[in-house]
């Protein structure tokens, strides 16, 4: 059971450390949030905050979405609120966010051209300053100079280690591994730019100002493979046939990027497998299977 008032007392004073000032701070209302985090609302006079919280929250956790949010501002593609504060009462780790006001309809085209955009900005190298998390799964950053390893070692192993470690084993695991020792061929010798990426863009993740402006945020940041970040927009779908018009104007997807979408959004149902449970390994297990089918 949350301590609300315990709670609040952590948040003010970690927003009086990074405001450098006093606020009085009330709990306005419980929002609705993901599946991971709960969320709030708080104000200190005319000034509102949206909060995300998490009981027994993996270390870093919000750190690392901050320091994500920060990155994607910096950028100046596309917004993202701005992390104002974060840290932990107890056993609960919070993160104080700028409160906007926020819509989930808008202009789809202009969405697609930003992270277009986002996504020119590049590194020499895949992976990221630091480890993060893929919901409150760990996601891996080691940097590496090769886009199919980086996938491997990174991404794809660590989820099947995961699930055979929750007793998913079997089928899933051999022909899971089949698949690791094959990606050269499902790649086809792709070898993308290491873009920087939202990281986990389903369509719970944008929405757009009253006034158009789209808006990204819960991010899961790497730099990579753009594909990756518009697989995932497939996967649950929300973002409609103007977004992509107008991303593959600005930057169209090269020749096999249906095949290497199917292996992009693996890692998220491995990840949905792990974090919720069975119900996601048939749907794990056909995609393996589809992927195999291009592996000699």
């Amino acid at each position: 059971m949350i301590n609300k008032l315990s709670l609040l007392s952590s948040i003010q004073n970690g927003l009086n450390a990074s405001l450098g000032e006093n606020v009085d701070l009330k709990w306005v209302r419980d929002l609705s949030g993901g599946d991971i985090n709960q969320a709030t609302l708080v104000e200190s006079g005319d000034t509102k905050w949206f909060v995300k919280y998490h009981t027994n929250a993996p270390a870093g956790m919000f750190e690392a979405e901050a320091l994500a949010l920060a990155e994607i501002s910096a950028t100046k593609c596309i917004r993202a609120p701005a992390a104002i504060a974060w840290g932990e009462d107890k056993t609960t780790a919070w993160l104080v966010l700028e409160y906007l006001e926020l819509t989930s309809s808008g202009p789809a085209s202009q969405l697609g051209e930003q992270l277009a955009a986002m996504h020119e900005v590049t590194s020499d190298r895949f992976g990221w300053t630091q480890d993060n998390y893929i919901g409150s799964t760990p996601q891996l950053n080691r940097c590496s100079d090769n886009w199919i390893e980086f996938w491997r070692d990174c991404r794809l192993g660590p989820q099947l280690s995961m699930a055979e470690a929750a007793g998913f084993g079997g089928r899933l695991i051999e022909r899971g591994e089949r698949l690791l020792a094959g990606l050269n061929q499902v790649m086809q010798n792709h070898n993308p730019a290491a873009s920087f990426l939202h990281g986990d863009l389903w369509g719970g993740n944008k929405a757009f100002t009253p006034a158009g402006q789209p808006v990204i945020f819960d991010p899961a940041s790497y730099y990579g493979d753009r594909e990756t970040d518009i697989a995932m927009t497939e996967l649950f779908g929300g973002f409609g046939s103007e977004f992509y018009s107008a991303y593959e104007a600005h930057s169209p997807l090269p020749e096999g990027y249906p095949l290497r979408r199917d292996l992009y959004n693996l890692y998220h149902v491995l990840n949905h497998l792990n974090l919720f449970g069975a119900t996601y390994l048939s749907r794990s297990e056909n995609i393996i299977d589809g992927l195999l089918a291009h592996i000699n």
